[in-house]
């Protein structure tokens, strides 16, 4: 079986990994976290520290992209912490891209690269973010896309959710959030391993994907329910003021990829 490098084996990318391991993949992982790597180790994937926030361990970086057929990027941008640079120093990977002679590349990305109008967002829709995240998002996509000496796969996810992470124990008791009648947009990690498998599998190169949860409750409705289920308090909505929010469509990864949603809202 071919050999694949994750970038970034945090909340995602370690599941990711060892599912690529029960897939028959050999595998190869990144931590930013020194403590990680033994963890890493123990799950039989074949670990290395890089960190790009710092000066790129030019040794490291050739390691752990060498005899590699696919490169899978899933490192968020941090524009929560004041981080502008996203795009820049996910294009220092480029000549180790080049000189593994990798030609297959998927890159995680997000939603947040469409702008949030009323509507249904599409693949063919032109991205246009009206986020510091999601702009820094649509540069790192044009980073690798751009490119000629191998093909580019993006994958953008709505918002991640699985058995210890749920948006509604950020927004319990919270008051007067807006736009509760806005569709919520949100998938589960297990439908995010799903997916990567499909485009592996299918050799689905050079194309973007929408990652989505194929139904979309209001916010309102959704989040309330969610919170009884948790046995947390209920986020208060603000009803007077007219909501807004895009409904991410999926339809290319049931159509093209033929896969079926493990885990809907």
């Amino acid at each position: 079986m071919a050999q694949i490098s994750v970038l970034g084996c945090g909340w995602l990318g370690f599941p990711l990994a060892k599912a690529l391991l029960q897939q028959g993949f050999k595998v190869k992982g990144s931590t930013t976290s020194v403590d990680k790597l033994e963890s890493l180790r123990g799950a039989g994937i074949d670990s290395y520290l890089i960190n790009l926030d710092t000066d790129v361990a030019e040794q490291a970086t050739a390691d752990f992209l060498r005899e590699s057929e696919i490169l899978i990027i899933n490192i968020p941008p941090k524009t929560h912490l004041g981080d502008t640079s996203y795009a820049g120093k996910l294009e220092k990977l480029l000549p180790y891209i080049q000189q593994a002679e990798i030609k297959k590349v998927l890159f995680v990305s997000a939603t947040s690269v469409y702008a949030d109008n009323d509507g249904i967002a599409t693949e063919d829709d032109i991205p246009n973010p009206d986020t510091s995240g999601g702009k820094e998002l649509l540069k790192a996509e044009q980073v690798f896309t751009n490119q000629a000496d191998f093909k580019t796969t993006v994958l953008r996810f709505s918002g991640l959710m699985g058995e210890e992470r749920h948006p509604i124990k950020f927004l319990a008791g919270r008051e007067n959030i807006a736009n509760p009648d806005a569709p919520v947009n949100l998938i589960h990690l297990e439908d995010c391993i799903g997916i990567i498998l499909k485009i592996i599998g299918k050799e689905s190169w050079g194309e973007i994907y929408n990652g989505s949860a194929p139904s979309n409750p209001s916010r309102e409705s959704y989040y309330t329910q969610k919170a009884i289920e948790y046995n947390l308090p209920a986020p208060k909505f603000n009803n007077e003021v007219p909501s807004v929010g895009k409904t991410i469509s999926s339809k290319k990864v049931t159509d093209v990829l033929e896969y079926t949603f493990i885990v809907d809202l």
